[in-house]
């Protein structure tokens, strides 16, 4: 690691609501969080067009504009956000060690405490078709989006807990919910298949895959593909949902952070610490259950006031020593 030329109390890596909510509490707590916001500021919120789930908005509000707000309350208190994209990291193992992170394969910097916040990514079928309407009737979130279709025909794609899971909470609320799964059976539990199965507004599509989203400015309806017979069929939706997991943004933090099977972070109890002191995980990047903007922000402050209190007690540490030498 080269010369490091700056030196960071609190370091938060992304920006989405758990970055935020870090920031603005470890700002509070005279931390001088620093932020790097990654390559999408604001994180999954700024795809969204419509937040209404979020406490505090009665009347609802747009993803790209309540991520503003939170960088602005953010910085009222002094955090500094930065555009840059965290490339590498050397975690120290040490107690009151200082960990080193490298920005766009360039500059190193150290960090006392680092936060964790850079979420996880939803799977998309990578249709253009799809693209083009993310935000216009494609979601990858049925409990974020579900109920701007309520008393609508809807479809979703998966065949995992996830997607079974989210068709029930549709059929709720939506009058139809064609079920899409690649495979000839489901992959989720039995309980979650037997709820699907016993759900009579859901109609499951077994061996049917996506062969286009229609609609030029919002989805208007899907065109279906059996897989094994090769025969196509459009259907009217106004709201197509993709449920085929998530990929936690970790690549970077491999070998040195701990991990489950799927990549996210693992977490100590009911703290966001990890396994190396003085760093912490908050958000999608370590849960992967709820996914909610106000369960990543609820994590964000965990965060900052777990690294709030590592830093005292490193602190005190030192000064003992002190006083003892």
């Amino acid at each position: 690691m080269s010369e490091t030329k700056e030196r960071i109390k609190c370091l938060i890596i992304g920006s989405g609501p758990a970055g935020y909510t870090a920031a603005i509490y470890a700002a509070r707590a005279d931390l001088h969080p620093v932020m790097y916001t990654g390559l999408e500021p604001g994180g999954q919120l700024t795809t969204t067009t419509e937040v209404d789930n979020f406490p505090g908005y009665p009347d609802g509000i747009d993803g790209p504009a309540m991520m503003m707000d939170l960088q602005k309350q953010a910085e009222r208190f002094g955090t500094e956000v930065r555009m840059g994209m965290v490339t590498e990291v050397q975690f120290s193992k040490e107690v009151g060690g200082v960990h080193g992170i490298c920005v766009d394969n360039s500059k190193w910097i150290e960090a006392e405490t680092v936060i964790i916040s850079t979420g996880a990514t939803a799977k998309y079928l990578g249709l253009p078709s799809e693209q083009k309407l993310r935000g216009g009737g494609v979601s990858a979130c049925a409990v974020c989006d579900g109920f701007f279709y309520k008393g609508q025909e809807v479809a979703i794609v998966g065949g995992g807990d996830t997607a079974a899971e989210e068709a029930t909470y549709l059929a709720n609320i939506c009058t139809k919910v064609t079920m899409l799964v690649r495979k000839d059976e489901l992959k989720a539990s039995k309980a979650m298949q037997h709820r699907v199965f016993n759900t009579k507004n859901i109609d499951l599509r077994f061996n049917t895959e996506v062969d286009e989203v229609l609609g030029e400015q919002v989805v208007e309806g899907l065109r279906m593909l059996n897989n094994q017979t090769g025969e196509k069929e459009e259907i009217k939706i106004t709201g197509l949902f993709i449920a085929i997991g998530h990929k936690p943004n970790t690549e970077i933090f491999k070998g040195q952070l701990d991990m489950d099977s799927t990549g996210y972070l693992i977490t100590q109890g009911k703290s966001t610490k990890t396994n190396i002191p003085g760093v912490f995980a908050s958000g999608d990047v370590q849960d992967k259950e709820y996914r909610q903007a106000i369960t990543a922000a609820g994590t964000g402050c965990m965060a900052a006031l777990d690294a709030e209190r590592y830093l005292a007690t490193v602190e005190s540490s030192e000064e003992v020593a002190e006083k003892q030498g």
